[in-house]
C-alpha cells in the first residue's frame, strides 16, 4: 500500500463533552513520533471534533513528514452545524498544505449513524436499532442513500471552495455513497464473522471501481471473539449519561494475540486487494483505560480498539509523558509496516 497509516484520536465531542480529557501538546508530538518512528506510518488520520486540536496534531505530524488525513469529526450535530465544521476545518488544513504539507481533508465519517437527519433514531443507539429491523434496510435504502449523497455534495462543494487537496468522506458501505465529488473512494471497514467469507472479494470490488481506495477504519477490540464483531466490540461496554464509558456489562478474556492476528490479516487482505491507503483504528482509546487490577469489569481497555493499553496511574509507563504500553497489536502493524 501506499500510505500505511493509522488514525489518531484528539477528542470525539459529543453534546460538549470530549473522550480525550487530556490533551498535552508534548504528548501529542511525542505519541505522532512514535507513529512515524517505531510505527514505521507514513501517514496519519488526525480525527476529532475540536478544530483547535485536529489543526495541532495535524500541523505536528505534518513536521515529521507524514501524510495527514485532516479528519472533523461530527457526533449528534445537524445539518448546519457540520457544514460550518467542516469549513472552519478546510481553511486550516488549507493552511496547512500551502506550508508544503501532503493532505487530504476527510469530509466526517459514518454520517447516517453519529448524527440525526439520515435515520430514525435521536441517538446512535437508536439508530443502529432501527437499521437492525430486518424490514428497514429493504424499505428505506434507498432514501437513506439520496439523503446522504445530497448532504455529501453541498459538503463537498463547500470543502473545495477553501482546501486546494485532494477530498474524500469516511462511509460506511450501506450509504451507498455516489464518489464523482470526491477524489478517494473511502471506507470504515470491518470484518465480522458474518461478513468474512465475502470480505476479500468485496476489497477487490471496491478498488475495481478505477478511484483510488483508502480503507480509513478497521480494527478489533481486545477481547476474546471481538474480531467476530468487527465494528460491534464496544457493544460490551456500559456508557453513562454523558457517553463517558463506566464498566463492562460482564467479564471477558483478554485476547490481545486476537486483536493483533485481526490486523495482521486485514493488512495483507488490503494490500492484496490493490487498496491505496489503510488507517488501524487506532492508536490510543484515553476514555477506555487499562485497569489491571481489581474488578474485571473495570478493564475498559478489554473492549477498546487502541493498539496500546492506556493507564491512569501509570503517568509514565512508555516513557516521558507516554501513560501507555504497547500491546501485540502495536508490534503486529509495525512489523507489517516496517516490511513494506
Amino acid at each position: 500500500m501506499r500510505a500505511r497509516g493509522i488514525s489518531y484520536d484528539t477528542g470525539f465531542v459529543r453534546n460538549g463533552v470530549t473522550s480525550r480529557a487530556s490533551f498535552d501538546p508534548v504528548t501529542v508530538e511525542r505519541e505522532l513520533r512514535v507513529i512515524r518512528d517505531e510505527l514505521h506510518c507514513n501517514a496519519v488520520r488526525v480525527m476529532g471534533g475540536d478544530p483547535d486540536r485536529v489543526e495541532l496534531a495535524a500541523a505536528y505530524a505534518a513536521d515529521l513528514g507524514l501524510e495527514v488525513w485532516f479528519s472533523p469529526y461530527p457526533l449528534e450535530l445537524a445539518a448546519g452545524e457540520m457544514l460550518s465544521l467542516f469549513a472552519d476545518c478546510a481553511e486550516r488544513a488549507e493552511r496547512l498544505r500551502l506550508r508544503g504539507a501532503e493532505v487530504v481533508f476527510v469530509c466526517g465519517a459514518e454520517l447516517s449513524l453519529m448524527n440525526e437527519g439520515f435515520l430514525p433514531g435521536e441517538s446512535l443507539g437508536e439508530r443502529v436499532a432501527a437499521l437492525r429491523r430486518p424490514d428497514f434496510l429493504r424499505e428505506h435504502l434507498g432514501e437513506l442513500s439520496t439523503r446522504v449523497n445530497e448532504f455529501l455534495g453541498r459538503a463537498a462543494a463547500l470543502v473545495r471552495e477553501r482546501f486546494g487537496g485532494r477530498v474524500t468522506y469516511a462511509a460506511v458501505p450501506l450509504e451507498r455513497v455516489d464518489w464523482a465529488p470526491f477524489d478517494i473512494v473511502s471506507l470504515d471497514l470491518y470484518r465480522s464473522a458474518a461478513t468474512a467469507g465475502r470480505f476479500a472479494d468485496g476489497v477487490r470490488d471496491l478498488v475495481a471501481q478505477g478511484k483510488p481506495v483508502a480503507i480509513t477504519e478497521f480494527g478489533s477490540a481486545g477481547y476474546r471473539g471481538a474480531g467476530d464483531r468487527g465494528a460491534e466490540g464496544l457493544e460490551i461496554v456500559e456508557y453513562g449519561e454523558d457517553a463517558r464509558p463506566v464498566r463492562l456489562k460482564g467479564e471477558y478474556a483478554r485476547d490481545e494475540a486476537g486483536q493483533a492476528a485481526y490486523l495482521r490479516e486485514l493488512l495483507e487482505v488490503f494490500g492484496a486487494g490493490g487498496v491505496d491507503s489503510a488507517f488501524v483504528f487506532t492508536f490510543a482509546q484515553y476514555d477506555h483505560v487499562h485497569r489491571p487490577d481489581g474488578d474485571p469489569r473495570d478493564d475498559l481497555d478489554l473492549a477498546g480498539y487502541g493498539i496500546v493499553k492506556v493507564y491512569e496511574d501509570r503517568l509514565d509507563a512508555g516513557g516521558p509523558g507516554l501513560p501507555w504500553e504497547p500491546k501485540a497489536a502495536f508490534t503486529a502493524v509495525a512489523d507489517h509496516y516496517r516490511g513494506r
